[in-house]
């Protein structure tokens, strides 16, 4: 850091060149910043334009533990992208409560055929959602705690939009009584490896 002293023969010669040098610095800084808070996707992200064109990502997952949310990450399309390993307490209690549920069955097209099924997913611990409200598109937030809540007493788990109330269980799907008319969306995805997932296409296109 530069600093200048009331005595300083230079004093005010080299100033505007000092708040440059201290600008530049603090921009680097702060860019380091945004590279440590991403470890799980930097060296996996596209250019901004492929993003924005919708180019698939790839995502390292080998960090992500049970009860784990790892996002939202700005990645497919423009949109938040939620990647959840579910626990095995979490899986037990998922479909214990459908009756709740305004389409347990995943009815709606809000999903590949390949996650039309009871966990909507491919592996049934690991869960891709766009993290999206399907009200207003606000951001839900996860709460996978199994237990009583002020917007639900008998909480088991999933995701609150605390903007209008939305809910939605472990598996993305919307609870009945709420704003939201459809479950979360599930996008193309598939697994390169286990460690690696790959959003934005389907296995085996281009």
């Amino acid at each position: 850091m530069f600093v200048v002293s009331e005595d300083s023969p230079d004093k005010g010669v080299n100033q505007g060149r000092r708040n440059f040098l201290l600008g530049s610095t603090l921009v680097i800084g702060s860019a380091g910043v945004v590279g440590v808070a991403t470890p799980f996707v930097g060296s996996f992200s596209p250019g901004a334009r492929a993003l924005a064109a919708g180019a698939p990502i790839k995502i390292d997952i080998s960090k992500l533990a049970a009860g784990e949310m790892l996002g939202p990450m700005p990645a497919w399309r423009d949109k938040p992208i939620f990647v959840i390993r579910r626990s095995d307490e979490m899986l037990a209690k998922l479909n214990s409560r459908n009756e709740r549920l305004a389409d347990p069955e995943s009815i709606r097209p809000q999903q590949p055929a390949y996650a039309q099924n009871e966990t909507r997913s491919i592996r049934p611990d690991l869960l891709v959602l766009v993290g999206l409200c399907t009200h207003l598109s606000c951001s839900p937030k996860f709460r996978p705690a199994v237990e009583p809540q002020v917007f639900d007493e008998q909480w088991l788990g999933g995701f609150f939009c605390p903007c209008h109330g939305s809910k939605f269980d472990l598996a993305g799907r919307v609870y009945t009584r709420v704003p939201a008319p459809s479950n979360l969306e599930v996008p193309p995805h598939f697994y390169e490896s286990d460690s690696v997932i790959v959003i934005g296409e389907d296995k085996g296109t281009a």
